[in-house]
């Protein structure tokens, strides 16, 4: 059965990225570990080796470190115009706020493909909140795409509008924290993965590759910042 609650975009097939590891329980010899891999993967680069010469982890390894591209211009652009609200977001969840521009860039495709109204307004919706019975704001309805046992439906349903992105983030925020679904993501801090795959285990996600293409997005957004 579908979540009422949220939407949710396409797949594209990225293979799962491994967690980074978190400090207070990263098993033995992990560190070792992800040096060999960087390294595999670092003489991947500068021999221009076929993919296939490379083990399994280390091309997965490949998507975080060299085959992401960093935001253009324009994305970097949007990404320092919400940065206040994605830091103040972050305080409130334990959330990193790069993993929080990164969800919403995710869910709307760097703010270029925003949820439009009837009236063709700007819903500020980068979170793609549904309008459950209990909202009370404005709504936009539009088409959408949700996965049913792994398949592709497409279904028009309301979504939240609001009337600016810090509304939006705010109300992200207070559904979050407030909701047992998802206490899990809480306090995930920098790591991507483990924050979209507890949205996922939570039921926000219905696209079986969801946590994967946040963690996507939200190396891109890494890259851009070294």
């Amino acid at each position: 059965m579908l979540n009422p609650d949220f939407r949710i975009g396409g797949t594209d097939g990225f293979p799962a990225l491994p967690a980074a590891p978190r400090a207070n329980g990263a098993a033995a010899g992990f560190g070792d570990l992800y040096r060999q891999l960087n390294a595999e993967v670092n003489h991947f680069i500068e021999r221009g080796d076929v993919a296939g010469a490379l083990s399994p982890e280390a091309q997965v390894r490949r998507l975080q470190v060299g085959a992401v591209e960093a935001p253009s211009a324009e994305q970097q652009a949007w990404l320092e115009r919400i940065a206040p609200l994605a830091e103040e977001a972050g305080r409130a969840l334990g959330v990193a706020p790069e993993v929080l521009s990164a969800h919403a860039a995710l869910e709307s495709g760097w703010g270029q493909r925003p949820i439009r109204t009837e009236a063709g307004a700007d819903s500020h919706n980068l979170f793609a909140l549904k309008a459950t019975p209990a909202w009370r704001g404005d709504v936009a309805d539009v088409q959408t795409t949700e996965y049913e046992g792994g398949v592709a439906q497409s279904r028009r349903a309301g979504f939240r509008s609001y009337a600016d992105a810090g509304s939006a983030f705010r109300d992200f925020s207070q559904l979050l924290s407030g909701s047992p679904r998802y206490q899990g993501a809480l306090g995930t801090g920098s790591d991507a993965l483990a924050y979209g795959r507890a949205l996922q285990q939570g039921g926000y996600a219905t696209d079986p590759a969801y946590a994967d293409k946040l963690a996507r997005v939200a190396a891109q957004i890494g890259k851009g910042r070294r």
